[in-house]
């Protein structure tokens, strides 16, 4: 198993996901942010689940798609470091620059 970790845009991202969907439910906040953070702990058995991301063309970095969400990560050394939860209609180049993302 691979060893995940979250970066803080992205533990920031999911913060702003569930303060969006709360507006309407709390409730469903809650349960729609842990449904995206348990998607995610697959690639602890499976890293290499996810398709590059076809923006960045380097194959390290990856991508979950749940829902209309992007769960974008960076395959290094055995571990997943997951950088970013985005929308899927945000430009992802715009947005990685804006929150500087730890890809590199």
């Amino acid at each position: 198993m691979d060893e995940i970790s979250w970066s803080l845009t992205a533990q920031k991202n999911l913060e702003a996901i569930a303060d969006h969907i709360a507006k309407d439910s709390p409730y469903y906040a809650v349960n729609f942010v842990n449904r995206i953070m348990r998607y995610a702990e697959t690639l602890g058995d499976l890293p290499e689940l996810g398709r590059m991301v076809p923006e960045f063309n380097d194959r390290s970095i990856r991508e979950l798609i749940f829902h209309n969400y992007r769960i974008v990560y960076k395959l290094q050394e055995g571990k997943v470091f997951i950088v970013a939860v985005t929308h899927g209609s945000v430009d992802i180049n715009r947005k990685s620059k804006r929150e500087r993302w730890e890809i590199g």
